[in-house]
């Protein structure tokens, strides 16, 4: 059976971020630009083949200043390295609807194997017509694993930035005909 493709509802998902800051609290941020594809034949999904891109200028944490470091030399480099992307994606079935989604995450030039928690939340057919899926997809990087070192320390000798970047995405992906 030929694998049907799926596109992402930029619309309907959210793709984001969180990092401890002074060690006491999270800041949290998104991308909103992003893309996502998804090839499969199976209703459950096990054999989809999944790729996604975030355009780093889109990065968004609510105050322009750190939008702009982030965007920085000092992180992500968008001038060098405009995109994060997520390439070769598998699902891995652990049972009711869960999955480990493994594939390479590439940051700032720097690519890496990457296993995900991803729940499917099921498919259904919209009011126009359209079959969507949704997906809800956790896990944890090290920032300094992909070049994003920056940071300094508070006057308690505390680091102002977390090693770990834990990741939130919301999906609805899109049939298309």
């Amino acid at each position: 059976m030929n694998k049907q493709l799926w596109v992402i509802d930029p619309v309907h998902s959210d793709i984001s971020f969180k990092v401890r800051h002074m060690m006491i609290t999270n800041v949290t941020g998104t991308f909103d630009n992003f893309t996502a594809k998804m090839h499969s034949s199976e209703k459950d999904f096990s054999d989809a083949e999944i790729d996604f891109e975030a355009q780093i200028d889109s990065v968004n944490t609510r105050n322009e200043q750190r939008d702009g470091h982030l965007k920085s030399d000092d992180f992500f480099s968008a001038g060098t390295y405009p995109t994060v992307t997520f390439a070769h994606g598998k699902l891995k079935s652990n049972g009711d609807h869960k999955y480990d989604l493994m594939g390479d995450i590439t940051i700032k030039g720097v690519t890496k194997p990457i296993t995900l928690a991803c729940e499917f939340t099921g498919t259904v057919i919209d009011p126009w017509g359209q079959a969507k899926a949704g997906f809800e997809i956790n896990g944890v990087i090290n920032r300094s694993e992909f070049g994003l070192t920056w940071n300094a320390s508070n006057e308690d000798g505390d680091v102002v930035l977390a090693e770990e970047v834990k990741l939130a995405l919301n999906i609805q992906m899109i049939k298309q005909m």
